[in-house]
């Protein structure tokens, strides 16, 4: 079981999201306890190429959550409608 632990730029982008969004959201997070690094149904999870250290996000519909592991915590580290694209 993993520890997930969101920033503080995270926070503002989700509670600036609508209700709904935040649902689907908050179960698609419920899958990084689980295992963050694996893809499988209810967590279309990618490793981001030539981050350092590695990242990942996560798909939820429109949505991606940034996001990187170290050890046993994860940290999610922002929210963003896609289309606006990735930064290291």
């Amino acid at each position: 079981m993993y520890t997930v632990i969101v920033s503080r730029t995270f926070q503002k982008q989700f509670y600036s999201l609508q209700d709904k969004l935040q649902e689907k959201i908050k179960n698609a997070m419920k899958e990084l306890e689980i295992n963050p690094n694996r893809p499988r149904e209810g967590a279309d999870i990618k490793p981001l190429k030539k981050t350092k250290p590695q990242k990942h996000r996560l798909r939820v519909g429109d949505y991606r959550i940034i996001y990187l592991i170290e050890g046993d915590t994860v940290y999610v580290i922002e929210v963003f409608k896609r289309g606006r694209g990735y930064s290291e």
